[in-house]
């Protein structure tokens, strides 16, 4: 009998086509009726592809076994629901570290430089009247990673090509890791130039980019958050950067995306990205290519690829 899943978002069309050679595929993100649609499939459904399953969507999926997250962050499924449930969860990590850490490093060149600016500045006849304003460079800064995971060491990698410093903090110290750690998140915010937040969403995580730490990178410091929204407290955010108080923001996720405070649309030191850390037609291949795999491994009974429960 063909194994049903359900799939929670859309996905790029390799990945939809495999999914759909290989099983019988619900698509709950785009039903007319989405709660007709689990009436008439969820007690035949084995299996999930894409995020956003909560605790009482797994409640809804009687036969439920695997979750397969679109996705290196995991924060939009209820982990400990599907732990408690014995649900496997995966996800789909190093497949998008490179497009993750080129695009930390073209928000931070774009931000010291004022990239976008020059462009308008170019394109609204601004250059014929006057030469554009001198700007800063990455050469000789030092750059705070927060969340030296996969991806914050490929950032690390790429920033020590641009000729600087880095030091992280983490839970934990990575003692074969060649880079200061502190164990103080603040202090580090004293000590850096730059600070790039690439950790996981959740609890333990939850603003814990604090009005203390953004006011600690000060004036002439540059805040860069590729990990979630959620991270840091967007509303201190913006009033500092309105103040002057934090030099600069360049900002892929935002708490409630795709809404972005319009506070930050009117202003000069900001960089603002539609959440694209892993928007490339090769990367997002790969994560759909993993997401099959994931699938594929468990009901043939092998160990999974990328397990995170």
């Amino acid at each position: 009998m063909a194994i049903e899943i359900l799939q929670t978002q859309r996905l790029p069309a390799r990945c939809e086509q495999a999914l759909a050679e290989r099983y019988v595929v619900h698509r709950l993100f785009d039903a007319a009726d989405r709660q007709a649609l689990l009436a008439d499939v969820a007690p035949r459904v084995r299996a999930t592809a894409g995020g956003h399953v909560d605790a009482a969507l797994m409640d809804r999926l009687p036969r439920l076994e695997i979750i397969a997250v679109f996705g290196v962050g995991y924060d939009s499924v209820d982990t400990e629901a599907a732990r408690s449930r014995r649900l496997r969860v995966t996800n789909t990590p190093e497949v998008l570290n490179d497009a993750v850490a080129e695009l930390a490093i073209g928000l931070m060149v774009a931000l010291a430089r004022h990239i976008p600016q020059a462009d308008r500045y170019v394109r609204g006849g601004g250059w014929a009247k006057a030469g554009f304003p001198l700007q800063a460079e990455l050469n000789g800064k030092t750059l705070g990673i927060l969340g030296l995971g996969r991806i914050g060491k490929e950032i690390a990698t790429r920033a020590q090509a641009m000729k600087m410093r880095v030091v992280y903090h983490g839970r934990h110290r990575q003692p074969y890791e060649p880079y200061v750690y502190y164990s103080s998140l603040l202090d580090m915010a004293r000590d850096c130039d730059w600070l790039v937040a690439v950790a996981p969403g959740g609890r333990e995580t939850y603003r814990m980019v604090s009005r203390e730490v953004l006011a600690a990178l000060g004036p002439a410091g540059g805040f860069v958050n590729l990990g979630r929204g959620t991270l840091v407290d967007e509303a201190a955010l913006v009033e500092l950067l309105q103040s002057g108080e934090l030099g600069g923001a360049a900002l892929d996720v935002f708490e409630h995306e795709p809404h972005v405070p319009e506070a930050l649309f009117g202003l000069d030191n900001v960089v603002l990205s539609p959440h694209q850390g892993s928007g490339t037609r090769q990367t997002r291949e790969r994560m759909g290519a993993l997401v099959v795999a994931n699938l594929d491994a468990h009901f043939a009974g092998e160990p999974l690829p990328s397990a995170v429960v």
